[in-house]
Order: C-alpha cells, then structure tokens, then sequence
C-alpha cells in the first residue's frame, strides 16, 4: 500500500512519540518528594492548560488527589480519554509490575492538578500481616486505609506492624493518640508525608475546624 507522504510523515511522528516515554523518574513534573530504599513519593503538580510527557509506571503505586480539578488522560495509540473530575482524598492504585503502565495527563481544567504518587521500589522486610481494616483500595504490595475526619472527630485506634506512609489530603491540626494518653499534635497541609518504619498504635484525631482526609498508605 502507498501512503502520500504528508502521511508518512504523520505515521513516522506518532511512532516516535509513542516509543518515546519516559520513565515516570524522569518525566519532569513528577518531583521526588521522599525517597528511601523501599518507597518512592512523586508531588505531581499540573497547571492548567498543561499536560505530562507519555511516561511509564513500573512499579506498584497509589495515588492521592490533593485538590479539585479536571484531566484527560491519554495512553500510546488512544485518543485523549473523558474528563475526569478529581477531589481531595480521591485514591487509587495500580499493579504495574507485570504490565507497565504508559499514559500522560492533561489538566483540562481551571485549577492545579496536584496529586502525590508513591511507588514501591522493595518490599520492607518482616512477615505479611492482616489488614487493619477493609482497605479503601489495594494492589500486590500496598493496602490504602482512608480517614474522614469532621472536626473533633477520630479514627478507630489501630495498630501497624508493617511500615506505612502517612499522607495529609488536606489541611489538619492532627493529633496523634498512643494508648495510655499520650499524644503529639501536628498542623499539616494537604501533600504532607510521614513514614514510619516501626511498629504504631494510635488514634489520628482531628482537631482543627473543617473536615479532614488522611490516607495510611502500608507496605505488605
């Protein structure tokens, strides 16, 4: 078959661009927010208007949305997909280890696209454990617990056994409960991480005056 060439043209740049992702590591509007052996957490902000470049997930991840706003995404060989309407604590997660993922995101919206990414890059050591609770969302290697806090409000207590990200998806005045009474207080904001790799009982209370969400990311 013979194509014009205007259309070899346009079949030689769609090649390109589809064999041209990136790493996720190396798409520039995925900011290394924390880093260790284990884990990975990207801050993603997108202006509006904008858009990533077609980049790769590897690696089992979870995602939390940090804000309200509208994207598209758009994966090798597909058109830009519909509007998706995101909002703060809105999760989800991914098995990308056997199948890679490649997409990029348009903000198609009025307002930031701001979302915090974490992958795992190992599995911290120690036996697997029960879930605390029905997660909001899982995959292979990460359970996602999700809180919704009115003010003065608190979570069940629970323990940890395995390491976990804690990440605020809003603003908070937290305080953080042990059995026995004693306690830390914490003012956050919305994209605030904290990992902790030892074993933790407590209660996260929400002392401020609005709502709060904070998502409890643990490593299986």
């Amino acid at each position: 078959m013979n194509f014009p060439l205007c259309g070899l043209v346009l079949l030689a740049a769609t090649a390109s661009l589809q064999d041209g992702a990136v790493p996720v590591e190396n798409e520039p509007v995925h900011k290394t927010a924390f880093k260790n052996e284990y884990v990975q957490a990207f801050r993603v902000m997108v202006e509006p208007g904008k858009a990533t470049l077609m980049h790769t997930h590897a690696h089992d991840d979870a995602a939390v949305r940090l804000n309200t706003a509208v994207i598209a995404v758009d994966i090798p060989g597909q058109p830009v997909g519909p509007r998706e309407y995101v909002r703060p604590g809105l999760i989800s997660t991914r098995d990308n280890e056997d199948k890679p993922y490649t997409h990029r995101v348009h903000n198609v919206g009025t307002t930031v696209f701001d979302v915090i990414d974490l992958q795992v890059l190992k599995r911290p050591p120690g036996p697997e454990v029960p879930a605390i609770a029905v997660p909001a969302a899982e995959n292979a290697r990460m359970r996602v617990y999700r809180y919704e806090l009115a003010p003065g409000a608190s979570s069940v207590q629970h323990s940890h056994a395995r390491p976990y990200m804690l990440i605020a998806a809003t603003d908070v005045d937290l305080r953080m409960t042990a059995p026995g009474g004693a306690s830390s207080q914490h003012p956050v904001k919305a994209g605030d991480m904290h990992w902790v790799d030892s074993a933790v009982t407590h209660t996260l209370v929400n002392r401020g005056t609005k709502n709060a969400i904070l998502v409890e990311i643990e490593i299986k």
